[in-house]
């Protein structure tokens, strides 16, 4: 079975950021840090060299595949910064229709800068989709 390369390291969450070279993004992204930690309760940790994930859950696919992922993350890539939320969580849409600027994938959302989203849709979103994880992965 092919190992996870998105683990939980050791490295510095805030040199990480203040490496970002955008000043918008690295703004930004300690604001994100700010808003995550306090609507999840979880401290920050570098998943892998470039995600900020808070909180973990262990899943187990069908297909026997199973590994460990922050609950909530994000990351500050150069075109956008990645929301790393559950693919699907209550009220998704309806949120989505009012969080402001923005692209999705399938369990990323991808924003250009904080000022382009509403930060009290956000906070919700993060409550509900990590409040749907650990419904769907309890810790033992």
């Amino acid at each position: 079975m092919a190992k996870n390369k998105t683990t939980e390291t050791k490295n510095s969450v805030t040199d990480f950021i203040n490496a970002v070279a955008d000043e918008t993004k690295r703004n930004d992204a300690f604001e994100l840090l700010k808003i995550i930690q306090k609507t999840t309760g979880f401290e920050p940790k570098m998943w892998g060299p470039s995600i900020i994930g808070f909180g973990s859950y262990h899943y187990i696919y069908d297909s026997g595949h199973e590994g460990d992922a922050p609950l909530v993350g994000f990351s500050p890539r150069k075109d956008a910064i990645s929301l790393y939320l559950s693919s699907s969580f209550e009220n998704k849409d309806e949120l989505l229709s009012k969080f402001g600027k923005y692209k999705a994938g399938k369990s990323c959302i991808y924003i250009k800068k904080l000022a382009d989203i509403d930060p009290e849709i956000l906070k919700e979103m993060i409550s509900v989709s990590v409040s749907y994880l650990q419904k769907l992965y309890p810790s033992k």
